[in-house]
C-alpha cells in the first residue's frame, strides 16, 4: 500500500501544479491578411481608411495585371454596399464607425461585381451596417 501512496501523490501534485500555473491563454483568431479589423484600426490610431490601409495592408492600394481601354485598371472602393468609385476616396473615410475593412483579389471582385473590378475592392463596414442595414458579402 505505501509503494502506490509515494507515486500517487506525485502524480496528485504535479496534475495540481499545472492546473495552479494559470488559466490558458485567449484562444486567437486566425490572421487574414484580407482583413483589417477594427481592433486593429484602434490600436494604432488611425484616423482615415487611408492611414489603416496604407499602414497595416499597403499593397492592397497596388494594381496588378494588365490594363485594357475596355476596363482600366483601378482598386474599386466600397461602403456599407455601396460602390463609392476607386481608393482615391479612402482619405475621406474616417475609421470612428470602421468595423472592418476587407479586400476582394481581382478574380473574386471580377466574379463578383464585374470585369471592371480587375484590380479588387477594399470593401468597408461601418457600425450602420452592424446595427441593421445589408452585410456585407462574405
Amino acid at each position: 500500500m505505501r509503494r502506490l501512496f509515494a507515486p500517487c501523490l506525485a502524480v496528485a501534485l504535479i496534475s495540481l501544479a499545472s492546473c495552479a500555473s494559470g488559466p490558458s491563454p485567449a484562444v486567437r483568431t486566425p490572421y487574414d491578411p484580407n482583413l483589417i479589423t477594427r481592433d486593429e484600426i484602434q490600436s494604432h490610431q488611425f484616423t482615415t481608411a487611408y492611414d489603416a490601409v496604407k499602414g497595416l495592408r499597403g499593397t492592397w492600394l497596388n494594381v496588378h495585371g494588365s490594363e485594357s481601354i475596355r476596363y482600366p485598371l483601378a482598386v474599386q472602393l466600397y461602403l456599407d454596399n455601396v460602390h463609392i468609385g476607386d481608393v482615391s476616396a479612402l482619405p475621406t473615410i474616417s475609421t470612428v464607425d470602421v468595423q472592418s475593412i476587407r479586400f476582394y483579389r481581382g478574380q473574386e471582385a471580377s466574379a463578383r461585381w464585374g470585369v471592371d473590378h480587375g484590380a479588387g475592392v477594399v470593401f468597408i463596414v461601418t457600425k450602420a451596417t452592424r446595427q441593421g442595414a445589408a452585410p456585407p458579402p462574405t
